[in-house]
């Protein structure tokens, strides 16, 4: 596989709260010549003050404590989860803060590897059962069903939108509201899924309707 970075190596963050776990996930990521491991964590809180000051293609976490990775995006490193939360409702908002693989810590070396250079690609992974988690809770679920038991729109994710419909593009958001790319690109997600658009022209246009932009 070609990398992207200028020909070097993917750079990868790691980060377990198990030293054992940790040293697996160190010993995947040395095993391939295409990976660089960047850094190594016990604790997510360490990453964010790493992710600062280094640079990480992607990031690979092991937890079941998914509050953390709900909050604002760690950084703008694809992330390949490893956990064993499994209903859909979390892994569909896990997938709108920006995690790009979830699989299984019981997952094999290669399906790590797999995840990682998918995420690195700008894919969606999901393991087999937890892609079937999914699609049993919305598979056959009506729109108007989903609708209804949307989330509410954020005061942050509403100046978003209403920068959307001044016709915005996220570089001049990012810089209005003093935040990354990477993260107006995630609250943009959060308001086409909680509308339910699936651009963002009808996410505005619905945003009009309900009152969320001032005409």
């Amino acid at each position: 596989m070609t990398v992207r970075n200028g020909g070097g190596a993917i750079r990868i963050g790691v980060v377990a709260t198990s030293a054992v776990r940790r040293a697996g996930l160190e010993s995947i990521v040395r095993s391939h010549a295409d990976f660089h491991l960047a850094g190594s964590f016990g604790a997510l809180a360490s990453l964010v003050s790493f992710a600062r000051s280094a640079e990480a293609d992607v990031i690979v976490i092991e937890s079941d404590a998914i509050h953390d990775l709900l909050l604002e995006p760690i950084s703008d490193a694809a992330i390949v989860l490893l956990t064993e939360v499994g209903d859909a409702r979390s892994i569909s908002r896990l997938l709108r803060s920006g995690v790009r693989a979830i699989l299984s810590k019981e997952s094999d070396r290669d399906d790590v590897v797999a995840a990682i250079y998918a995420a690195y690609g700008g894919l969606v992974l999901l393991s087999t059962p937890i892609a079937e988690s999914i699609a049993a809770v919305y598979g056959d679920q009506p729109l108007e069903v989903e609708d209804e038991s949307s989330e509410e729109i954020t005061s942050r994710e509403t100046e978003v939108l209403r920068m959307l419909a001044e016709g915005l593009v996220n570089k001049e958001i990012a810089a209005r509201l003093g935040i990354s790319e990477h993260t107006v690109k995630f609250h943009i997600s959060s308001i086409l899924h909680k509308l339910g658009a699936s651009t963002r022209t009808e996410a505005v246009t619905l945003g009009i309707r309900r009152g969320l932009i001032p005409i």
